[in-house]
């Protein structure tokens, strides 16, 4: 099997858009608002995976709980490591989390995998397509593969947006992006 190759543009990128994020989140405390068009995808009994963040990532939590008010089940990601695909765990909103890989807070193990419906996903960046910018690990771009049916929605401040993400052919675009702006969206 021959290795993976990389866009060699992609992890000065990285640097350059947690500097931007780094400087955006110091000058003020942005909140990201839930739009009512991303309400309207939801229904009781969907499960949607979100996420805690880490450092300055764009915090879904009001994401969240409108979703649980909506009657829907509330799942986090669960990494072992690098090269393990994430798993989701159902989660209680509220609920006590552990300290995982790389600092992550994460359910109990023992908790119940469930598939998505919706995801809400962290990133470094984004682009008018939807292509999205992760950490590198292609966590999120394996578990879109996986549940190819969820509703892919990105989670970023606006100055995160760049005019076009360099993707590989394993990078699996958004449908969404909701950012302390709104949200924009595309047909899937």
């Amino acid at each position: 099997m021959s290795p993976k190759i990389i866009s060699p543009e992609k992890p000065a990128l990285r640097a350059q858009l947690r500097a931007a994020r780094d400087a955006f989140v110091a000058e003020g405390s942005p909140v990201i608002a839930t739009p009512d068009a991303f309400l309207k995808r939801l229904a009781p009994g969907m499960t949607v995976a979100s996420y805690m963040p880490i450092g300055n990532e764009a915090d879904p939590s009001e994401l969240t709980a409108a979703a649980a008010a909506l009657g829907c089940r509330i799942a986090l990601p669960f990494v072992i490591d690098r090269a393990t695909p994430i798993r989701f765990l159902l989660w209680e909103p509220g609920a006590p989390l552990i300290e995982g890989h790389r600092n992550l807070r994460q359910p109990d193990p023992a908790s119940e995998e469930v598939a998505p419906d919706v995801f809400l996903t962290p990133l470094l960046g984004y682009d008018a397509r939807f292509n999205r910018l992760g950490q590198g690990a292609a966590h999120y771009d394996r578990a879109f593969a996986r549940y190819e049916a969820a509703w892919r929605v990105g989670v970023a401040w606006s100055v995160q947006e760049l005019p076009a993400i360099p993707a590989d052919i394993w990078d699996v675009p958004l449908h969404a992006i909701i950012t302390e702006k709104g949200m924009s969206w595309h047909s899937i």
